[in-house]
């Protein structure tokens, strides 16, 4: 098992060690003084992983990344930007998003995609979002509630987001049939996708792992409307689980769903 310790920013004050401790308690790692050693110091010195906490964001470091995980809402900023000018989103479009809605979003990471699907319901919606790996989970949780973005709706739409630490099949074992409008499921890539340089972090943090009858088929029991899945254009998910795939031309991901 992975070890990892919590330590401040290089200059640690009042804030840092708010954070640091505040981590600590959520997550349960052992808290180190920074004395002002570098990141890489830290992690060989005492062989682990390193979540580091900044005045304004966590980081975490793995041996294994050239770059540390942090949250940011990557696309959906320019996404909410463009539903605001009266465009569309696949996103929104596949899951036939309305004000009122509810959204699972099984497979949390980031939440750019529940970020949108949360603009999309409004504040009469509901939006959810299930995270396996817990530091991803609690990155992510804190980024939704702390991040200052520049426009009031993605503020509104990230805020109203709200995150459970566990693995999806087991959360959706727990639920009631027809609980909620979609249920959406997002894997990891079984195929890098070279262009998406923000995903590789994630990916170096995350839990792996594909799409599993049991998964698919309580998403199934559980979605009022529909299941949708994006994937890799040709991942075997499609054809596999019975999603219908629509084609998007000059697109590396495709959606499928699963019509209730």
């Amino acid at each position: 098992m992975k070890r990892i310790l919590i330590t401040t920013a290089g200059r640690p004050d009042e804030v840092t060690e708010t954070r640091a401790l505040a981590a600590q308690q959520a997550l349960g790692y052992e808290r180190i003084a920074r004395n002002k050693r570098s990141v890489k110091n830290l992690m060989v010195t005492n062989s682990c992983d390193l979540l580091v906490a900044g005045k304004e964001r966590y980081e975490l470091y793995r041996q294994t990344m050239s770059e540390p995980f942090f949250f940011h809402p990557d696309t959906a900023a320019f996404r909410l930007k463009r539903l605001l000018k009266g465009e569309t989103d696949p996103l929104v479009e596949m899951c036939q998003l309305e004000p009122g809605n509810s959204f699972l979003d099984c497979t949390l990471g980031l939440a750019t995609d529940s970020i949108v699907a949360s603009f999309a319901v409004g504040a009469t919606g509901k939006v959810k979002g299930i995270e396996a790996d817990p530091d991803v989970a609690f990155i992510t949780a804190t980024g939704l509630t702390q991040f200052q973005p520049k426009f009031q709706e993605l503020k509104d739409a990230m805020q109203r987001i709200s995150v459970v630490h566990e693995s999806a099949p087991t959360f959706l074992t727990g639920l009631s049939d027809d609980t909620w409008d979609v249920v959406y499921l997002d894997p990891m890539f079984s195929q890098t996708i070279s262009e998406s340089s923000s995903f590789a972090p994630l990916r170096q943090v995350g839990v792996h792992g594909g799409l599993t009858e049991e998964w698919v088929s309580e998403a199934r029991r559980v979605a009022r409307k529909r299941v949708v899945v994006k994937a890799h254009f040709n991942d075997p998910v499609f054809e596999q689980f019975g999603f219908t795939q629509i084609i998007r031309p000059n697109t590396k991901f495709h959606f499928g769903f699963i019509e209730k």
